[in-house]
């Protein structure tokens, strides 16, 4: 039994989204829980099985998995014929992770360090800025329709997951634009959107 803990308006949208993409909606129950907020309101939910009481969580048959990374992962395995994971083994999968990667240990601390106005060489040096992440968007964006060959993957989600949350952050960049509006353009993107707004109304 698959069991999504849920907050709309939060970093567990982007794996309700990746559940629809899957075609999984049938096989894992999506439950709401409460969260601390950014701005302070909102608390802890006992429900939550979390260990910080954070989304998202995946309970698997009763193992709880948590860091959208690695639940994003688990389920694209989960639920292969979708194809939003390549195979294992090919320099595909390996280029899909490498951007999953790059998100979850760059683009986060890199976006966190912007809002909070950090400018520490210690950091520059170990996560670059806010430039180098836009370049490196743009010179694959420039290039290609999507990060990892010519179909959409798990990689575009996720990374893509900070501008359908943060629009003011997507940057004056042509290819990196047309690449978030064909993101947030897909049904499974669009019902999250609406789903979230409306929980969140009910909030």
């Amino acid at each position: 039994m698959l069991t999504l803990y849920h907050s709309p308006m939060s970093r567990s949208s982007r794996i309700v989204t990746l559940i629809e993409e899957l075609g999984a909606q049938d096989a894992v129950t999506v439950r709401t829980v409460g969260i601390i907020r950014a701005d302070g309101s909102g608390g802890p939910d006992a429900g939550n099985p979390h260990p910080e009481k954070k989304v998202p969580a995946l309970d698997h048959d009763g193992t709880v998995i948590v860091e959208s990374i690695a639940i994003a992962q688990h389920l694209c395995e989960l639920f292969p014929d979708a194809g939003l994971l390549p195979p294992a083994g090919t320099p595909e999968r390996a280029k899909c992770l490498e951007w999953l990667a790059w998100y979850a240990g760059v683009v986060e601390p890199v976006v966190v360090a912007k809002f909070l106005k950090i400018d520490n060489p210690g950091f520059r040096s170990n996560f670059r800025g806010w430039d180098e992440l836009v370049a490196r968007l743009s010179g694959t964006l420039n290039a290609r329709d999507y990060l990892v060959g010519d179909s959409y993957t798990v990689a575009d989600l996720i990374v893509n997951s900070l501008f359908r949350w943060l629009p003011d952050l997507v940057p004056d960049d042509a290819g990196i634009r047309a690449w978030v509006e064909r993101c947030n353009a897909r049904p499974a993107s669009q019902n999250t959107m609406a789903r979230d707004a409306a929980l969140a109304t009910v909030e």
